[in-house]
């Protein structure tokens, strides 16, 4: 049985961290929608006249966000179609909020959607301050809107609960707060492989 895994949360929640230290133990295939969309959106922007860094205002979300769980997706499902564990990392914020989102995107695999298991790992830390610590100590120049607008941009730091229908225990929340843990990426690792 393949496994489809997201790790969701907030920016500098640790994600991507966590999700590439479980890929590299056991080989998955890993999607990061920023690796993947960041040539494409550098190029949007510039081509619309906008800050090619900007990763979260309105026009970066109407030019970009989509296509980015797009080509994100697409790569993830070719990946667990042909038997390949695929890590997928991302806020995913309005998708987790929509029930039939993940229905919408299993049925693209047809008949491999019945041997795909589907986890989700909420990456989060303990408050907004650690938020923001984080962000400011990452220094880079994507999250420089972030941290210019950080009233605005703090409300998408809400835990979100998603709305997907998955078995009971297929939901881990995980709490990055402490510095590089390690228990937590055992932890991971367990919930996702047992």
């Amino acid at each position: 049985m393949g496994k489809l895994v997201f790790f969701v949360g907030g920016a500098g929640a640790g994600k991507t961290t966590l999700a590439k230290a479980v890929a590299a133990k056991r080989g998955a295939a890993l999607f990061d929608m920023d690796t993947l969309l960041r040539p494409a959106a550098e190029a949007l922007m510039t081509q619309a006249g906008l800050d090619p860094t900007d990763r979260d205002s309105a026009a970066y979300k109407t030019l970009c966000r989509d296509l980015g769980y797009r080509l994100t997706m697409d790569a993830a499902l070719e990946n667990v179609a042909i038997g390949n564990d695929a890590f997928v990392v991302g806020p995913f914020t309005k998708e987790l909020a929509d029930p039939g989102w993940i229905v919408a995107q299993l049925s693209r695999l047809g008949d491999a959607a019945r041997e795909t298991e589907t986890k989700v790992v909420v990456v989060h830390l303990k408050d907004e301050s650690a938020y923001l610590d984080r962000i400011r100590a990452r220094d880079s120049e994507l999250d420089r809107w972030k941290l210019a607008h950080w009233k605005e941009f703090s409300k998408s730091l809400a835990l979100r609960r998603p709305k997907w229908e998955l078995p009971a225990g297929n939901v881990l929340f995980a709490d990055n707060s402490a510095p590089f843990a390690p228990d937590n990426i055992d932890r991971i690792e367990r919930f996702i492989y047992g």
